[in-house]
């Protein structure tokens, strides 16, 4: 059976304050497939995530990002988000000032005006967003809270997986989404991510640990090193990689 790229990359080369971080990267994606990306720290894992999201800080100096076949490196980070890319930040920002309903309610109606469908009001988005919460097992009055403000490792976590079930992205990238998650978080995200999956979707998962990926099977593994994937192979790798560490790729 033929599967749909959904992303593809090709000899990228990106880099922050002249540095280079990323050498030529690639990277293929289908739709029904979920990558883990795993390396030691200061591989170029989170510089990846973010170079695909559009985040400013970073210049791209060669390569393409082929997203559903467009090349969305001229695309601001809203654009890449309506075509649908999803970030999730390892360190999830607070917003003082802005409850969370507001917060999801503005993004869920920005991405309908993208798609040329009609806005929703107050009301119309609590009945949508009522049935999402249940998927990351949260109570409607965290609605009313602040964004992220005040709210534990594993709320704000929750609150990332549940803004991309909303918005309904079809390649979702999570950066470190189970650090500082004790075993029943993980088990809640991963339970939200496995039912949102499906076979018009993809998923990179950025991770340090095998931890996550007995809870959230890869299709594949890749491992990063210098700003490149060096290994590629099935959740077995990961396996391999959690009794071995990472010196003997090397």
């Amino acid at each position: 059976m033929n599967k749909t790229l959904i992303l593809e990359v090709k000899e990228l080369k990106a880099c922050i304050n002249q540095n280079e971080i990323l050498k030529n990267l690639n990277l293929k994606i289908h739709k029904g497939e979920i990558h883990a990306i795993m390396g030691p720290n200061g591989s170029g894992k989170s510089t990846f995530s973010k170079v695909l999201a559009g985040h400013p800080a970073y210049n791209v100096m060669d390569g393409q990002i082929l997203f559903k076949g467009i090349n969305i490196l001229d695309l601001d980070p809203e654009d890449r988000s309506h075509l649908g890319i999803f970030l999730a930040f390892q360190y999830p920002i607070e917003i003082p000032g802005v409850s969370n309903e507001d917060f999801l309610r503005l993004a869920y109606n920005a991405k309908q005006k993208a798609k040329n469908e009609p806005e929703v009001d107050p009301l119309e988005f609590l009945m949508i967003i009522n049935e999402k919460l249940k998927l990351v097992d949260m109570s409607s009055t965290f609605l009313s809270r602040n964004v992220n403000e005040g709210f534990s490792g594993g709320e704000k976590k929750r609150n990332e997986i549940l803004q991309m079930i909303l918005l309904d992205s079809e390649l979702s990238i999570l950066d470190e989404t189970d650090s500082g998650l004790d075993i029943d978080a993980l088990k809640i995200i991963s339970n939200g991510i496995n039912t949102f999956m499906s076979n018009n979707k993809a998923i990179i998962l950025i991770t340090h640990y095998q931890r996550l990926l007995d809870y959230i099977k890869p299709d594949f593994v890749h491992v990063m090193q210098n700003g490149k994937i060096i290994k590629t192979g099935t959740a077995d790798l990961a396996k391999e990689l959690e009794l071995k560490g990472y010196e003997w790729l090397k």
